[in-house]
Order: structure tokens, then C-alpha cells, then sequence
């Protein structure tokens, strides 16, 4: 928060103003305007996670942030609510007062409990930019989606008169967009995830791409297959034909009209046919595992490893654990810059999200340490990124010819979630490091890092697992499946209901 001497002004200033000014945000606004009077309603009892900024339209803090706090409701539309509350309103002074608001703006992030009752609210101190905002809140949306196995096909099919649906993708990581469309549908249609390895699952409803949306309408009536977009909109009403989603928050006059629709629309969908799988090749780019579009402003390029001692130090010794090495050539290169700036959005995502990561580091190949590492490995490529980890002795290589977020990211995902294939390390690749003798120049290996490389490394290793009653952390690497499996990842629960 600001100052204590502007927190006290603001306070002062607040209770001294007679009358009610005007409100920041117009009707047009993205952001929902809530007094006192509906905040309990629209905000306490909403089945969305809420990021609510009590502000008055004097302060100057309050205007700067504005035009980042519309950028970041319109990046979360149908995905969370953001709000905002006058204090400079008499009436919602007692509520701004109750909400231990001191200075202004002050963000609080709501966060509705599962199964019902109090919710949760969590001061938010990040930065003021719409990317942080809409990234803090996405870690606190709750997930109602089931993850699905073949080991447990049969147990998620057994109730064949609620109504179901199956996402089939490629995916570990659950979105946060199929995240708001199974809160859409609590209680109504049970929302399932289903890998692409699970090969009984994807046989049993002759999946042939992915991803590809099922819904099971409930008792006799057959599957029904999606071919529209993968879009929140024609998605929920694709499924609204097995019934109605949920209101965000509770209507105004309490009536609870949901079970006439949801009967109506079940009947409706028994009787419909089964449809055909004809998703164009538009609706395949927007992937219903798709995060989030989120710009990250104040990311750092990730550090950079400019002589051989350092590497075997960061990577290649017997207590190295991963590390993702982005080996780049001298010259400027287009790939390169996509590739490191994947990696910086990347890391940064995760640190502001005090997830458990490895570290990211540039290679440069003029590096000799990275020449020799480079043709052990027999990678002969522009631009190369692999995982590797000494410890344990295998190595990951990203072959993928895209370089961007997405890309990278779900790569990262799989080695995170020990997915994917493994590959040995070649016989001595340690030992040829280390003793391989340095040829850089004394400037080079006596260099100091600067402060922005000193800056990265904390960034990209000394943060902690986000503590959640709801979702499991991040986890560091088990010594128990170290010594059942050397050469395995750990398996890290993600959002597992």
C-alpha cells in the first residue's frame, strides 16, 4: 500500500466530504459497480471469484490505475468478476470502513468457498498492471473439474442420469476457461478432462483430434459432439442443452428457477441426434486449454550463463537439478528473441505466482562450454532449448519449431508434470565438462554478474509454493520417486479435485 501519511490523508479527507462525488468507472465500463447494498449479493455471493478496488474518485492513484484495471476485466470477462467500490459514497462508506479500507485504491481479491458459506478475501499486493492483476486472480478461481482417467472412466460414467461433458485434449493443466464453465454448470453437469493418453477413454468416444468436447446428456439419450468454437459463449450454450448454467449471483428477488429450466432442457437434449465432429481449422487454434491472454509488462530477459565454469555450476554437476538452457547464436536472431522472451514471460508468470520453478538461463554458443555440450548432445540447430538435469541424468529437447508462449509453455508443463519421453544423458557428459579446460578469457570467467542478471537468478529460484487450501502446490522433487526411478520427474498435483 501507499504511504501511511496518504493513507491517514485519504481516510481524513473521506470522512470530512459532505456528499457523494461522482464515480470513476462510466455504465459502459467492463467493471462491475457495486454499492453497499448489492455487494453482499453480487460479490459475497457470487460463484465467481471477485477482485474488488474500493477507491474515491479524487485520488489520483485511483486514475492511474483505471485504464490497467479496465484492460484487466475485459481479459477476464466471463471469467471472474472485477469490481469496484466508491468510498466517497456515503452510503458505502460503513462497507469500506467494515473492509479495513485505509488509503486508496485497496484490492481485495474474493474468493467464493466451495460448497457454500463465507468466502475467502486476500489483500492483493501486486503490481498495478493489468497482467498481474488478471494473473493473481486467475490463481485464486476455484476448479470443479474432474480429471479423468482410464482407471476411472467407469466410476465418472457410472451415474448415467446426471448429465455430463468431457473436454479430450492434450493438455495436463485444466484452463481457466473450462475452470469458469464447470463453475458455470456446479451442481448441474459434472465437467470431466480427459488426456489424450488415456487411450480407453478416447476409443470408448472414437476421439480422433483434439481437443474435442463430449456432452452426455444423461440416461439413454447418446453423446453429443461439439463442432463449434471453443469459446466460453457457444460453449455454455452448447451445453445449456442438458441445463441451464448457474447465475453468477443470486437474482435480486431470491427465486430459484433453475430446476424447470434444467428439466426442460434435459428432455430437450435426450431427444436430440448424435452430431458429427466438424470443428473448422479456426476453432482448433482457439483451444479450450488455452489460458488466459495475458501481456506480461515488467518481465526481465532471463540470465545468462557467458562462460563454462558458471554452466557446470548452474547445471552439470551430480547435485544440478533441472535446468532449461536456450542456446543462442552471437548474431541477432529472430527465433532467439521469441524463444528468451517465452522463457522471461514464463518465469516472471511463475514467480508472481510463487509457484516452485527451475531456472531459465541464455546460453550464448560462443560460449565454448555450450559448443561442447551442443555436440555431445548432437544438436546442430540456430537456436536450441533443453531441459537437463545431472543429478539424475537425462536431458529433454524442444523440437518444436514454434518458439512461442504456448508452445514453450506446454513443454515446460509436461517436464513440470513428468510427462514425455525422457533421454539419457550420453556416457560422461559431467566429467567431459569438467575437465574440458576453459578457453575464455580471464575478463570473461572473472566477470561478476550485472545487477540484472543477479536479479533474474533470485527471480527464477528463491520463490516459494503457493499456500492453498483449495489447489495443490507446486512441489519440489521427492527423494522417494528419486529412489524408485532415477530418471523420473515428480508427479505434481495440479488443480486434482
Amino acid at each position: 500500500m501507499h504511504h501511511p501519511t496518504v493513507c491517514a490523508v485519504a481516510v481524513a479527507l473521506l470522512s470530512a466530504l459532505p456528499g457523494a462525488q461522482a464515480g470513476l468507472y462510466t455504465k459502459k465500463s467492463p467493471v462491475l459497480q457495486v454499492d453497499a447494498k448489492d455487494y453482499d449479493r453480487l460479490i459475497n455471493k457470487s460463484n465467481y471469484t471477485s477482485v474488488v478496488e474500493f477507491y474515491a474518485p479524487w485520488c489520483g492513484h485511483c486514475q492511474n490505475l483505471k485504464p490497467a484495471y479496465e484492460k484487466a476485466a475485459k481479459n477476464l470477462e466471463g471469467l471472474a468478476n472485477v469490481a469496484a467500490v466508491n468510498c466517497d459514497d456515503d452510503a458505502n462508506k460503513p462497507l469500506c470502513g467494515k473492509m479495513g479500507v485505509q488509503g486508496f485504491p485497496t484490492l481485495k481479491i474474493v474468493r467464493p468457498k466451495k460448497g457454500g458459506g463465507k468466502p475467502t478475501v486476500q489483500d492483493y499486493q501486486g503490481q498495478r498492471t493489468a497482467s498481474a492483476i488478471v494473473d493473481a486472480v486467475v490463481q485464486h478461481i476455484n476448479n470443479y473439474v474432474v480429471k479423468v482417467e482410464d482407471k476411472s472412466l467407469d466410476k465418472f460414467l457410472a451415474d448415467k442420469e446426471k448429465p455430463k461433458a468431457i473436454l479430450f485434449t492434450e493438455k495436463g493443466t485444466t484452463s481457466t476457461l473450462l475452470k469458469s464453465i464447470a463453475i458455470d454448470f456446479a451442481d448441474v453437469i459434472t465437467i470431466g478432462q480427459v488426456r489424450n493418453k488415456e487411450t480407453k477413454a478416447v476409443e470408448t468416444f472414437g476421439i480422433e483430434k483434439f481437443p474435442t468436447l463430449v456432452l452426455l446428456p444423461g440416461g439413454d439419450a447418446p453423446h453429443i459432439v461439439y463442432d463449434g468454437e471453443m469459446k466460453k459463449e457457444p460453449m455454455v450454450e452448447f451445453l445449456s442443452q442438458a441445463g441451464q448454467p448457474n447465475p453468477r449471483s443470486p437474482p435480486k428477488n431470491g427465486k430459484k428457477d433453475n430446476e424447470t429450466k434444467n428439466s426442460k432442457a434435459s428432455d430437450k437434449a435426450k431427444t436430440a441426434s448424435t452430431k458429427t465432429s466438424s470443428t473448422t481449422a479456426e476453432s482448433e487454434t482457439n483451444t479450450a486449454t488455452q489460458e488466459v491472454p495475458v501481456i506480461v509488462e515488467t518481465a526481465l530477459p532471463i540470465p545468462s550463463i557467458n562462460s563454462p565454469e558458471k554452466l557446470i555450476k548452474e547445471c552439470l554437476t551430480e547435485k544440478s537439478h533441472t535446468c532449461v538452457l536456450a542456446f543462442t547464436p552471437s548474431s541477432e536472431d529472430e527465433k532467439a528473441r521469441r524463444a528468451l522472451e517465452s522463457l522471461s514471460q514464463l518465469a516472471f508468470k511463475h514467480a508472481q505466482s510463487k509457484r516452485n520453478l527451475f531456472p531459465f538461463y541464455e546460453v550464448p554458443k560462443s560460449n565454448e562450454g555450450a559448443a561442447s555440450l551442443l555436440k555431445a548432445l548432437d544438436l546442430i540447430g540456430d537456436v536450441e532449448v533443453v531441459a537437463i538435469n545431472a543429478r539424475r541424468g537425462w536431458w529433454r529437447h524442444y523440437d518444436a519449431a514454434d518458439f512461442g508462449h504456448e508452445s514453450i509453455e506446454s513443454w515446460i508443463d509436461a517436464i513440470r508434470m513428468s510427462e514425455g519421453v525422457k533421454k539419457k544423458l550420453p556416457e560422461g557428459i559431467v566429467a567431459i565438462a569438467v575437465e574440458e579446460p576453459s578457453s575464455a578469457s580471464p575478463e570473461a570467467s572473472s566477470e561478476a554478474p550485472d545487477s540484472t542478471e543477479a536479479a533474474n537468478d533470485e527471480e527464477a529460484t528463491q520463490v516459494t509454493p503457493e499456500a492453498s487450501g483449495d489447489a495443490a502446490s507446486e512441489s519440489t522433487e521427492s527423494e522417494s520417486t528419486q529412489a524408485a526411478d532415477p530418471t523420473a520427474e515428480p508427479e505434481t498435483a495440479h488443480d486434482e479435485l
